[in-house]
């Protein structure tokens, strides 16, 4: 094919996902059911976590309010926002931190530093910042830092899994360290259609030859603007999680129970089902969802049957957690 044609299928690629799922964002907010105050659930935007005046260091707050008022220390739910690591937004989500508030949780939605201009390990740097942020700060907002919950989608998927491990691996990285010493782990994770591996996406194009070009540039996009080009010198077991969990190596400290959920015609399905399998072998709980026919990222459009089942399916999950009592003190 012409090298102008393809960069110009990439461009015009690019630009089209991102304009449709930012446009999606702010056309959503128009509906009435967008508006926090009719669900009882109060947001607060723009906390800074990390020193400076990057808006990419800032997180909003979404609280139920009854149970703000009544003096019930909520549980946490700490959300990061997909995108390819390279787009979209904390204000993108905004159904994310609404869907969880309504359910009683306090949600703490995350910004990070995007790709290319920021590229592996600066995403999950930041993340981790903002998870001891929100470990220092939780109580202020009328939350359990005993009872957090990490959740995110696609590459927020990829990033709240690195962050498990960080918990529960001792790892040599002084970021992934820190989150270590801090001695708390999820009571769970929910990383719905993950890209658990970003190194050698070409490998879901190989399993799946009828893969049209145009999703297969994106993957692409993703692993080049994540983390260059290869070869790579440093370690990956951050950005491909699941070659890590793969290894069988025990963790530090026990993992804790996964969700994983992921529509059958999305593109990144395989990743789900190798990480199903990587858990069970370890023997962490894991509950995994396959919903016939849908694309990736479903769930985020609740206005489909499938993604409302899919949060009432993660909703039961989480209930069965026994989230009322506290968390067993970490090892």
């Amino acid at each position: 094919m012409d090298p102008f044609a393809t960069r110009a299928r990439k461009l015009v690629g690019s630009v089209l996902v991102e304009s449709f799922f930012s446009l999606s964002a702010r056309a959503a907010r128009l509906h009435p059911q967008a508006n926090p105050a009719r669900h009882g659930v109060s947001v607060s935007r723009n906390h800074r976590y990390h020193p400076g005046a990057r808006e990419e260091h800032l997180l909003d707050v979404y609280r139920h309010e009854a149970d703000l008022l009544a003096g019930k220390r909520a549980p946490i739910v700490f959300y990061v926002h997909g995108g390819g690591f390279r787009i979209l937004s904390k204000d993108t989500h905004w159904v994310m931190g609404l869907g969880f508030a309504k359910q009683g949780f306090t949600v703490f939605n995350v910004n990070y530093r995007m790709a290319p201009a920021h590229r592996f390990p600066t995403a999950l740097v930041d993340v981790c910042h903002a998870f001891e942020w929100v470990l220092d700060h939780a109580e202020a907002f009328g939350a359990d830092p005993s009872r957090i919950i990490l959740a995110g989608e696609s590459a927020g998927a990829n990033l709240v899994t690195s962050l498990a491990l960080a918990c529960t691996y001792r790892r040599p990285e002084p970021w992934a360290a820190r989150v270590f010493d801090r001695g708390v782990v999820p009571r769970a994770v929910l990383p719905a259609s993950g890209i658990f591996q970003v190194s050698d996406v070409d490998r879901l194009a190989r399993r799946k030859p009828s893969m049209p070009a145009y999703v297969a540039d994106r993957l692409r996009e993703v692993e080049i603007g994540y983390l260059g080009e290869p070869p790579y010198g440093a370690s990956l077991d951050f950005a491909d999680p699941l070659t890590l969990l793969e290894r069988g190596e025990a963790p530090d400290r026990p993992l804790p129970p996964f969700f994983l959920s992921v529509g059958t015609r999305d593109p990144l399905l395989d990743d789900t089902r190798r990480m199903d399998a990587a858990l069970r072998h370890l023997g962490v709980p894991v509950e995994t969802r396959y919903y016939p026919g849908e694309f990736h990222a479903f769930h985020a459009f609740v206005m489909r049957a499938a993604a409302r089942q899919c949060w009432r399916d993660q909703f039961a999950f989480l209930r069965g957690l026994d989230l009322e009592h506290q968390a067993p003190a970490a090892a």
